[in-house]
Order: structure tokens, then sequence, then C-alpha cells
């Protein structure tokens, strides 16, 4: 999988974004989706349509929606200052690829209300 976001985001100039599915410690699938963001060379936005949907298909009983996913095609796989002012302290994760890789972060709570990034493990099947 991982593999599979990092060759997107290759064939692609601007940030790549999509969605992680799981549970129970795993990432069992991801759902690519369009990058809707105003400036998509340097921000990402998540097609609202793919998220709503896949949301759906959770309670259907599909998988469940963990995080996502979002590519710094000139940077490096880690959280970036516009990745701090966007995240919520919710849990979920961010797998960032960059430079032919990638890693995954956790969003958590942090000081003052904020949130840091912890670096994250999971199956990736």
């Amino acid at each position: 999988m991982l593999g599979r976001i990092v060759s997107l985001a290759a064939a692609e100039k601007d940030e790549i974004c999509g969605l992680l599915l799981g549970g129970g410690g795993r990432i069992s699938a991801i759902r690519t989706a369009a990058n809707v963001a105003a400036d998509p060379a340097i921000h990402f936005e998540i097609d609202p349509a793919v998220l709503i949907a896949a949301h759906r298909e959770a309670r259907a009983g599909g998988p469940a929606v963990i995080g996502h996913y979002h590519s710094h095609p000139s940077g490096y796989p880690l959280p970036s200052a516009t990745d701090m002012a966007s995240a919520v302290p919710d849990g979920s994760y961010w797998m960032i690829v960059a430079a032919g890789g990638g890693r995954l972060w956790r969003a958590e709570p942090g000081e003052a209300g904020g949130v840091r990034f912890a670096a994250a493990a999971l199956d990736i099947m």
C-alpha cells in the first residue's frame, strides 16, 4: 500500500491525498481522492464526496476511516507547519509521503489544546 501511494505521488506534481481505511491496528485499504484545495501545489483537501461515501460505507459494515494520506512533492515526509495548523488532535493517522518514501503519524493532543504529531506504526496489509 505504501508503495502504491508513493507511486501515485511520483506521478503528480501537486499534492495527492486519500483515505486510510482499516481498524484493529491495521490499514487494510486506501481510497484515493481528488485534491480539491484552492492551491493543490502546496495544500491538500480531500474531496468531501469521497470522505462522506467512505464514512457511509463504514457505518454499513465496511472498513473504518482511520486517517488519510497526502504528499509533500518538494519536501520531506514530516508534518509541515500547514499540517500542524490544519490537524485536529483526534487520534487519526496521517501518512505523509515524499522523496520516494513515507512515514505514518498520529495526531494527538498537544500543549495548550494544540496538536502534536507522534510517530506511529501500524500493520499495512
